[in-house]
């Protein structure tokens, strides 16, 4: 089964079943719903990071790319421009601005991102100076464009991780107490994603939120996700289609969600 035609099949579903707030019986997830999924991002910063972005979709540089996750459906050779990897792999505004506000929200501080890409989302997810940011990227190529972004924005709450995640991963989290966000958005195959969350639960508190990217994009990811949610530390998910937000908080009602955003 392609992926596309898992996308296609998932998005149906997904339009089907997504409800709003008033469906929603949790007074957690009511206000999960209206404060943060429907919430507003807004700032100076924020416009920068945009600027950012269409800098780079405009970024005619050729650079020899290291592949480590799942690879690209549209381009499979090695030199790529980096328009052409801002537009098929940076997140889109409106999930980075969620992710930034779910940080915001719960007043997050240890934030960990697998797959930085260019780095644009890696601004959204340290917008809040408060929030220490570690960012893992496979490729060197990326990582220095992206350190650069980092740089230049003055963003001395990253710090950026190049190598194979695999090798890189485990280091660090030997070396932080907790993680209380976490951006799973490295390799969208099933064992590397579940080794990935396997890997951070030992660091993860009952507050903590972990959110998979690209959860529909392969039948691989779809069984991985599907497994993610039987997790027995897991205790509530919400399902944005492009992406899914799972909960550990053993307060909450053993609950999955299929929200509208």
């Amino acid at each position: 089964m392609s992926n596309r035609f898992v996308q296609l099949k998932s998005f149906i579903t997904y339009w089907l079943d997504a409800v709003d707030e008033h469906s929603l019986h949790s007074p957690f997830f009511f206000n999960f719903y209206a404060e943060i999924i429907k919430g507003k991002l807004e700032g100076s910063s924020i416009d920068q990071i945009e600027k950012i972005r269409n800098n780079l979709l405009s970024d005619q540089r050729t650079i020899d790319l290291l592949d480590l996750g799942s690879g690209s459906d549209q381009f499979k050779e090695a030199s790529r421009k980096v328009n052409e990897i801002a537009r098929t792999s940076l997140s889109s505004k409106k999930y980075s601005h969620l992710y930034a506000r779910i940080i915001r929200y719960f007043g997050f501080k240890t934030v960990l991102e697998l797959g930085t890409s260019l780095g644009v989302n890696t601004l959204y997810l340290a917008s809040t100076r408060e929030a220490n940011v570690t960012t893992f990227e496979g490729s060197p190529a990326v990582a220095e464009i992206a350190q650069g972004l980092f740089d230049h924005t003055d963003s001395t709450n990253v710090q950026i991780l190049t190598g194979d995640i695999g090798e890189t991963l485990i280091p660090y989290l030997q070396s932080v107490k907790q993680v209380d966000f976490a951006f799973l958005d490295a390799n969208h195959r099933y064992e590397p994603t579940l080794n990935y969350f396997r890997l951070l639960l030992p660091k993860i508190g009952i507050h903590s939120i972990v959110v998979i990217d690209d959860i529909h994009y392969s039948s691989e990811m779809e069984k991985a996700w599907t497994e993610i949610k039987t997790n027995e530390r897991v205790n509530a998910t919400v399902d944005l289609y492009r992406c899914g937000i799972v909960f550990f908080n053993p307060s909450l009602t053993r609950q999955h969600f299929v929200l509208q955003f």
